[in-house]
């Protein structure tokens, strides 16, 4: 016997905070379904649903945003996952950029120069990869300092996946100086291989070379400081509790603009430290806006509701 409709409206079943590998394995959709997400390991503290579906919400389209535990060996099985459950598109945080070009069908010209991406959309069961890091990075340093990255002296912490996409873009747009400092040195050396035709010709005289790669040490570190305008902030390093700043305050000074990429509702140990040392900084929530303004204009083909996306974040 079929059960008795009784004309009271079901509740709509709610999202979890994070959902895994399992869960897409074994998928209950709910109502509206989840057709996006961000792919990461941790991915806890993103901040990209509540962004993302404030969007959503202002365009009146009936689909959710959601969260994904995803270790970096479950990768592949969730791409495949996402796209036969015919989702929109995804993006993708720590650990996951470099890996993940290797597992869509085609990348975008911008994010194979870089050898990362951070947004993936699917379409009729292909699935494009595009990297929005720099050009949202650019957006950011514009907004916060009212600045152009073709006027800056820019040193970069860290050589990763983000670290490439604000190499490239600071070296697309003939940024005065580029030093990027890494643990291994080898790998500053190799991104900075990648961009030396960018910085070809004189533009700065002075004892220091426009592109240059250095090693995470204090004394590199002393020795440049007088020669940069802006620090950014690529590593991990500051995203768990706890953790240290990566510059100390006493390396820094009041001269300096500080961008810490990690978005964080309490001061990061970077941010903490630049204000210790008299510097101006401010952490990468206006980064994520404009990543996720652009990524949405990749999924949907249409502009992106950036107000209601920035009152969502803050």
């Amino acid at each position: 016997m079929s059960p008795r409709r009784t004309g009271r409206k079901q509740p709509r079943q709610k999202t979890k905070d994070i959902y895994t590998l399992a869960d897409l394995q074994n998928w209950r959709d709910i109502d509206p379904p989840i057709r996006l997400g961000v792919l990461g390991d941790p991915v806890a503290h993103s901040l990209s649903p509540q962004m993302q579906n404030a969007a959503l919400k202002y365009e009146k389209i009936e689909m959710q945003y959601a969260r994904f535990h995803i270790s970096p060996g479950e990768l592949s099985e969730a791409f495949n996952r996402l796209r036969d459950l015919e989702f929109a598109g995804f993006n993708l945080t720590l650990p996951h950029k470099i890996a993940a070009p290797e597992l869509v069908d085609r990348v975008d010209d911008d994010a194979k120069q870089i050898g990362a991406i951070n947004v993936v959309k699917i379409d009729r069961g292909k699935t494009q990869g595009f990297n929005t890091d720099g050009r949202g990075f650019a957006r950011a340093i514009r907004e916060e300092f009212s600045v152009d990255l073709r006027d800056l002296r820019v040193m970069i912490l860290g050589a990763g996946g983000a670290s490439r996409a604000i190499a490239l873009e600071c070296a697309k747009s003939r940024c005065e100086r580029l030093v990027i400092a890494n643990g291994t040195v080898a790998k500053g050396k190799e991104l900075t291989q990648k961009l030396h035709t960018f910085f070809e010709g004189p533009k700065v005289f002075g004892p220091v070379p426009r592109l240059q790669a250095i090693p995470w040490e204090e004394s590199a570190f002393q020795f440049q400081i007088a020669n940069i305008d802006l620090i950014v902030n690529a590593t991990p390093v500051g995203l768990n509790r706890g953790d240290p700043s990566p510059l100390s305050s006493r390396l820094l000074a009041p001269h300096l603009m500080i961008y810490d990429t990690i978005y964080s509702g309490a001061k990061t140990p970077l941010i903490s430290a630049a204000v210790e040392a008299g510097a101006r900084a401010v952490n990468g929530l206006s980064m994520l806006l404009h990543q996720g303004v652009l990524a949405f204009e990749i999924w949907f083909e249409r502009s992106a509701p950036i107000e209601a996306m920035r009152k969502a974040l803050l």
